[in-house]
């Protein structure tokens, strides 16, 4: 496929098919620690508690990479790296709150099995903030980003929008839909193999 030249954009467009999918996969991925912490709750199986730390952490990730394309991209385009646009501080704000996650794991001095339940908590009411700050805050405030300020049902977002409408080139949407795909599977991998550190980082502690 040919990639489809965007009008201001040029050569710079092709970040979209890093920066945009890396988001939509954090979202995915911080979703899945989510359910991971409910499983926990109710199963006490610390197995969903690896699953959940994983999980989070590729969203803490793919965030981080996204704001990093994300920052690339506004340097060609606004001149600077970063100019707390509305959706730049959300994406900020964002990241110290899933840091935060992990400062909580390893600062408590509690018993294994309480740590794992306060995480899983603060877990899923960090995930209640996420859906507001990728999706509706950037909608309902004037951003340089496509479709800010346009409302919740806004239609200018260059790929996917609330009101599930698309105003994408055919060829570009389906290689967005490509390196979702892709990125998704990267984040299986990750998720699993760090999944499987923990595994063994508890089996020595158990062994000490």
């Amino acid at each position: 496929m040919t990639f489809p030249m965007i009008q201001g954009l040029g050569e710079l467009g092709r970040n979209m098919l890093f920066h945009v999918p890396m988001s939509m996969v954090a979202f995915i991925a911080f979703l899945m620690g989510t359910i991971y912490s409910i499983l926990y709750l109710v199963k006490k199986d610390y197995d969903f508690d690896r699953r959940a730390r994983a999980a989070s952490a590729a969203g803490t990730l793919f965030t981080l990479l996204a704001t990093i394309t994300g920052s690339i991209w506004a340097r060609f385009s606004w001149g600077t790296f970063w100019n707390w646009d509305p959706r730049e501080t959300s994406i900020f704000i964002l990241l110290l709150i899933y840091a935060a996650y992990f400062m909580l794991r390893s600062l408590l001095e509690e018993s294994e099995d309480k740590k794992a339940r306060i995480a899983a908590v603060y877990n899923i009411i960090a995930f209640i903030t996420v859906p507001f700050l990728m999706f509706i805050l950037p909608r309902i405030t004037q951003s340089l980003h496509p479709g800010g300020g346009e409302g919740v049902t806004g239609s200018g977002a260059p790929i996917i929008n609330l009101s599930g409408q698309t105003h994408t080139d055919r060829t570009l949407l389906n290689m967005h839909w490509i390196s979702v795909t892709l990125f998704f599977f990267l984040y299986l991998w990750i998720t699993d193999l760090y999944t499987r550190i923990l595994r063994l980082q508890d089996k020595r502690a158990e062994e000490i």
